[in-house]
């Protein structure tokens, strides 16, 4: 069983260099003291919160700016590109008719990187 993740969990991102905050709208949601995430919850600065510097050679920012100093490793500021939902959501809990995201869901980033749940906001609630 998985833990229920809600809006306020710490996210990070393989080659983010800080941490960064789900969050959820509480539109058409289940809400207590936060509101509850689903699958569906993966939109970038809507959800996602970017993750300081990105330091993957596969965003284009990167690339760039690593070319322009000569091979050397360039960080840029992170702009997460997620296009697609979590995976996996929870089989058999569903919020707003989506799969309820649980701590082990992970999201894939269009530059490479792979963003996981590292801190949920609650402990208390645990998901099939």
């Amino acid at each position: 069983m998985g833990i229920q993740i809600t809006a306020g969990s710490a996210l990070q991102c393989s080659f983010g260099a800080a941490p960064g905050v789900l969050s959820v709208l509480p539109v058409n949601r289940v809400t207590g003291l936060a509101p509850l995430a689903c699958v569906m919850d993966h939109a970038p600065i809507v959800n996602v919160a970017p993750f300081g510097m990105c330091n993957c050679m596969g965003n284009p920012q990167v690339a760039a700016a690593t070319a322009a100093a000569l091979g050397v490793l360039t960080p840029m500021p992170c702009v997460p590109m997620t296009s697609a939902p979590w995976a996996p959501g929870s089989p058999t809990v569903l919020i707003g008719s989506q799969p309820a995201l649980q701590n082990t869901s992970k999201l894939m980033c269009a530059w490479g990187g792979v963003i996981q749940i590292v801190m949920p906001a609650q402990v208390d609630t645990m998901v099939p």
